[in-house]
């Protein structure tokens, strides 16, 4: 696939939702109001865990080369950080 910079700005953003999501869920507080709620720890743990993979394959995007990153100087820091919490939550 061809990456346009406007591509690439969209996954990039895109992956902010994944961020939001594990940030807001990531914690015993969102684990007790979504089982409270009838969710199963094993959907909550899922959910997470899917979002952490998410943001692991869009780090590696590669051009059609199948080498070059697709990634310039896009700031990672808020990403790494929300893989990092996902996976202590759900155990990965």
């Amino acid at each position: 696939m061809f990456y346009t910079t406007e591509i690439i700005a969209d996954i990039f953003k895109f992956a902010g939702d994944s961020v939001t999501l594990i940030n807001r869920d990531a914690n015993f507080a969102a684990y007790v109001t979504r089982t409270d709620s009838g969710e199963t720890e094993d959907t909550w743990k899922a959910t997470i865990k899917r979002n952490v993979e998410h943001l692991e394959l869009i780090k590696g995007y590669k051009h059609e080369d199948g080498t070059t990153s697709i990634w310039g100087s896009e700031d990672f820091t808020a990403i790494d950080a929300a893989i990092v919490k996902g996976k202590t939550f759900y155990g990965g």
